[in-house]
């Protein structure tokens, strides 16, 4: 990880800026696989699993046989882990059901929302260089609290067919509906398109890699709403003189490893805490089993020496990062002045790591600057909020002349005509 020293204002926008991404040759062949999904729907998906995932498929939807035997698959010590998981995030999401009132805005015209759950939705779970079934949790079990009636998972199969168990059983613990061996953009193809195996959804959830968020946003311009624009996951941490150099140093490096193309960023206030956090760093990088994955996310990570804590936030605010974990002593403080991230870490005794799996919050969140503008997955975004009013004779009177004249300066009669008649009659 490059240092950079006290950076003037001027040079943050370019120290901060993302790795960039070549995205002609990219839509090219995306726009080719869902076009063909479209067209040919089963018989392209299978086509599709056997160039990319070089499986023979007969049938694309996971059987009862075999979610039975993922059951036994999986030790007892990981389905305590995932019960238990289970339960803090379902506590934290069931926390935020909405309660509509309905408002009296003045006499006789009363107006009030309701929440009603998407009815179809499509969860995308990689598999890739590690299977995530906790990202099966994090998006199903809102989706169930919510009340959604079908809820599908696609993930990609093993060359021999199978599906990870972990994410089988995970999927029946949450509440999933179906599951498909369909992997990459053909699994954002058989969900926003339907197919003749995969229903279609009305919204869709999951990370992936640049083919597959691609291929969400594409669809998301015609055909299926999606959860969130995003890109490559990333970490910002902030230290001061006082912070943990060996858990400073194993939170950028829990992020490193997720993939290649991962961002991490150290923002400290201590020249002294910089030295101490890459000698760790360097020693428990040698540990690691995904060490060459976390080596060459670390070629574009930085560490960043601010002059103090304002300028720090600042800072970390202009990044916007999708995780924010803020192990300076003052931390508490640090949080009050956050503006723009995903998801904040408090304390030298919360790990990113611990959002990524059991504290109960989502882990599905906005990247590359989004968390400006986007929420991570919760249970709103699973749902829509229907807006109902009703109006009396009596809130005829009181506001039916204020909309009959709005209604003549835009110059639509028909609107105004539309009050002034119920005006004649509650006033005859």
């Amino acid at each position: 990880m490059i240092c950079y020293k006290y950076p003037n204002e001027g040079e943050w926008a370019e120290l901060l800026r993302r790795p960039a991404k070549e995205a002609a040759q990219l839509d090219a062949i995306v726009d080719g696989v869902l076009d063909d999904i479209r067209q040919n729907g089963d018989a392209a998906v299978k086509a599709y699993e056997a160039k990319f995932d070089h499986v023979e498929l007969s049938e694309l939807m996971v059987s009862e046989d075999e979610m039975a035997k993922a059951e036994e698959l999986v030790d007892d010590e990981l389905k305590a882990a995932i019960l238990h998981a289970h339960r803090n995030i379902h506590a934290f999401h069931a926390s935020q059901k909405f309660v509509g009132e309905k408002v009296e805005v003045e006499p006789g015209v009363t107006c009030w929302q309701k929440s009603i759950a998407i009815e179809k939705v499509g969860l995308y779970i990689p598999g890739g260089t590690a299977p995530l079934f906790s990202t099966v949790l994090m998006l199903a079990i809102p989706a169930k609290i919510a009340g959604c009636k079908d809820i599908v998972l696609c993930t990609p199969p093993s060359r021999d067919g199978s599906v990870n168990p972990a994410i089988l059983v995970a999927a029946r613990v949450a509440g999933v509906n179906r599951v498909y061996k369909i992997g990459g953009v053909q699994a954002i193809g058989a969900m926003a398109y339907g197919t003749e195996s995969v229903p279609k959804v009305y919204k869709i959830f999951g990370p992936g890699n640049q083919y597959v968020m691609r291929a969400k946003q594409h669809v998301s311009l015609h055909d299926v709403a999606i959860d969130m624009p995003a890109g490559p996951s990333e970490v910002a941490v902030l230290a001061d003189k006082d912070s943990n150099p060996a858990f400073v140093a194993a939170d950028l490096l829990s992020q490193a490893e997720h993939g290649i193309d991962s961002q991490v960023l150290l923002f400290t206030t201590s020249e002294e805490m910089v030295g101490k956090v890459e000698t760790c760093v360097e020693a428990q990088l040698a540990a690691l089993p995904r060490k060459e994955i976390a080596e060459q996310a670390l070629t574009h990570s930085k560490v960043i020496l601010v002059r103090d804590d304002e300028e720090m936030m600042r800072m970390c605010n202009a990044y916007a990062p999708e995780h924010l974990i803020i192990e300076t002593s003052n931390y508490e403080e640090l949080a009050q002045m956050v503006v723009n991230a995903g998801s904040v870490f408090l304390g030298s005794y919360t790990p990113e790591s611990a959002g990524d799996y059991a504290s109960g919050t989502n882990h599905t969140l906005p990247t590359s600057g989004y968390a400006m503008a986007y929420s991570g997955v919760n249970l709103d975004s699973y749902q829509r909020k229907v807006t109902f009013q009703h109006i009396t004779p009596e809130g005829i009177r009181g506001i039916g002349q204020t909309v009959a004249c709005m209604a003549d300066n835009e110059m639509l009669d028909a609107h105004a005509n539309a009050m002034r008649l119920r005006m004649q009659e509650v006033n005859s």
